[in-house]
């Protein structure tokens, strides 16, 4: 099994042992995989997530049985619901004791089944290679996601038949869709009053931001990006129109309240769901993904370019007329622009603003953030400029709170050339602090900003808006520089704007893990709801 995940090009495995994989765990020892012993297995499971995200090849986690296995789950989930490539592996008792009430014995594969796009106990030991490759395979296709296998004790210490090998991977290219589809798209943009692209995470995993940008540039089409879209356009260009998925009205923002034609390129549903933006189902629909669109009744494409997707938009561009920047773009621009700079700030006290504007002076334009999911990212997906592919990663699919310092490790392993930083919740943060001693066991260079108010301001916000008041959210939390201390990270603690850019370019320059607190001022919150209701899911 361990020379099947090698010839995946498994690197390294996110784990934490158990009696029921010791027989894998002595065979990692003698190979290249290197295993990164993490502190839960919901870390490992993160860890696995953004690996997958950020590098396109499946991230591997190992858990053991029973808790281990269920520790995995949320983890698993969130890849599910986040289209991340992920292999979980977790052992089992034997498999003479399934079938009977036996010692911390649950039954896995059943269990993991709704949040896997396949997984499998492993029965026969000469079927290994089958299993491992297409575990691969289908985790990697597209849309990825979470596969898992199950490895009993029994399989585990059989002998295997020496002629049992690794199987090697097919390789295919890419498919085109029909050049009709191309020019009856084409029309229908041409024939636009305000077309507008939505481009998800789709874009990004496709590797075809370059060829938005260039069909956006050529035709003057803006484009406005999920959360997990961010990056796929540069939000320095003129085209790029604010991020969606905060609300049901962030389609005003982004405009496409007004567009009469959304051509929507790598766009998953699940983060910004169709009836934010095409209620009344009016709106002239354009599919371009890898994959046939989803069934909805608010999202019925016109024509659906199925096929390569940095293919396809090179095709589409070339049926296009060259456009200039609409005049709707630059307003909606502003908008933003004057929203990220809309602020007075307590003394004592961060405004969300404020930090955005601080954290993005502080990283280059290549560096990785790293958003925990909190009120912070709401702020951070609708306000904070991105400028590369894979240089914001947010789960928007599952909403995960704790994803945030497990996600920074797997960045700094997998992409060491690029600094990490999580902007995290002092709720999210303290779900998984537990991985501040994997980060200093491994020597990694990540960062961690926490936004400190002692509530679930989410709910808190939520509270406010339906009854006019709280209950239930506020909690306490730690003396955060000894907490820090205790972990041998170094810890800043910022009260102003510019107190905080300078925290964070002192702590990303010392080169060892950092915490960096600051006190936000939530009050803001209530402009995140000025534009109307929550979206469905949020």
């Amino acid at each position: 099994m361990v020379s099947c995940l090698e010839s995946e090009g498994v690197e390294r495995i996110f784990a934490i042992p158990g009696e029921e994989t010791l027989e894998i765990v002595e065979a990692l020892r003698r190979s290249p995989i290197d295993i990164v012993i993490v502190r839960h297995e919901q870390g490992a499971a993160f860890m696995a997530d953004v690996h997958g995200r950020l590098t396109g090849g499946a991230g591997v986690c190992l858990g053991t049985l029973g808790p281990g296995a269920t520790n995995l789950i949320t983890g698993i989930a969130d890849a599910f619901l986040d289209y991340a490539p992920m292999v979980a592996i977790t052992g089992q008792v034997r498999l003479d004791l399934v079938h009977k009430e036996s010692h911390q014995y649950v039954d896995v594969v059943d269990m993991l089944r709704p949040v896997t796009k396949w997984n499998a106990r492993i029965e026969r030991p000469e079927t290994v290679p089958e299993v491992v490759r297409k575990a691969f395979k289908l985790a990697e296709a597209e849309r990825p996601g979470p596969t898992h296998l199950e490895l009993s004790e029994t399989i585990a210490s059989a002998e295997l038949p020496s002629s049992a090998r690794p199987l090697a991977k097919s390789l295919h290219g890419p498919t085109r869709p029909d050049q009709a589809a191309v020019r009856e798209a084409a029309a229908i943009v041409r024939a636009a009053r305000r077309p507008v692209i939505l481009t998800g995470n789709g874009t990004i995993r496709a590797g075809a931001a370059a060829e938005l940008r260039a069909l956006c540039g050529h035709a003057g089409i803006p484009a406005c990006p999920t959360f997990m879209g961010k990056g796929a356009l540069d939000d320095r260009s003129l085209l790029s129109l604010p991020a969606v998925g905060v609300q049901a009205r962030d389609s005003m923002t982004a405009g496409l309240d007004e567009a009469d034609v959304v051509v929507c390129v790598g766009y998953d549903l699940v983060e910004f769901a169709p009836q934010a933006w095409n209620g009344e189902q009016r709106k002239r629909i354009v599919h371009v993904d890898a994959r046939a669109a989803e069934v909805d009744a608010d999202y019925i494409p016109e024509v659906e370019l199925v096929g390569d997707v940095g293919a396809t938009l090179r095709l589409l561009r070339q049926e296009l007329p060259p456009g200039q920047v609409p005049p709707y773009a630059t307003r909606l621009r502003v908008a933003v622009t004057t929203e990220l700079r809309s602020t007075v700030e307590r003394p004592g006290f961060v405004s969300p603003q404020a930090a955005i504007l601080a954290i993005r002076a502080a990283m280059a334009p290549g560096d990785i953030l790293i958003s925990d999911v909190g009120a912070h990212k709401l702020w951070l997906g609708r306000l904070f400029p991105a400028y590369e592919p894979n240089t914001v990663v947010i789960s928007n699919g599952f909403a995960t709170m704790g994803i945030g310092l497990p996600g920074a490790i797997a960045a700094a392993l997998a992409q060491p050339e690029r600094r990490a930083v999580t902007v995290s919740g002092d709720g999210g943060f303290l779900m998984n602090v537990q991985e501040m001693e994997t980060a200093r066991r491994l020597g990694l260079p990540v960062v961690v900003v926490v936004w400190v108010d002692g509530a679930y301001g989410v709910i808190g916000w939520k509270q406010e808006r339906r009854f006019g008041r709280t209950h239930a959210i506020e909690f306490g939390n730690p003396a955060w520089a000894e907490l820090a201390s205790s972990f041998g990270w170094s810890h800043r603690h910022a009260t102003g704007g510019e107190a905080l850019r300078a925290a964070l370019e002192a702590a990303l320059a010392e080169g060892g893990p950092a915490l960096v607190t600051v006190p936000i001022d939530y009050r803001q919150n209530v402009r995140l709801a000025s534009l109307g209701e929550p979206a469905l899911g949020a």
